[in-house]
């Protein structure tokens, strides 16, 4: 991970895993898809940034921008399972961009 500055950015979080609404099992950028990947808009995110991320009520914690999908500062994390998807919903919160 990078140890720069970080920048934040308010972002409305969801969560997707493969095997369902069409999602499969490789990103955008061509790696497979497992907890730690995030879609993005790659404006707002470029892919194969470091981030970390904080939604209401749980830390997901570092992740990459490695996949797409998403429009503006939205950001959708990978859960292994579908009822982790479920459980967790749609919340507020904030992904830190680590910059160098």
């Amino acid at each position: 991970m990078n140890s720069g500055a970080l920048i934040a950015v308010t972002v409305t979080a969801t969560a997707y895993t493969a095997g369902y609404d069409g999602v499969g099992t490789r990103t955008a950028t061509g790696t497979t898809v497992h907890k730690g990947v995030a879609a993005v808009d790659k404006r707002v995110f470029p892919l194969g940034s470091d981030l970390y991320v904080v939604a209401k009520g749980m830390e997901y914690g570092y992740t990459s921008a490695e996949d797409t999908g998403m429009k503006g500062q939205k950001i959708d994390l990978y859960m292994d399972t579908y009822k982790e998807c479920i459980q967790f919903g749609r919340r507020t919160g904030t992904g830190y961009l680590l910059a160098d």
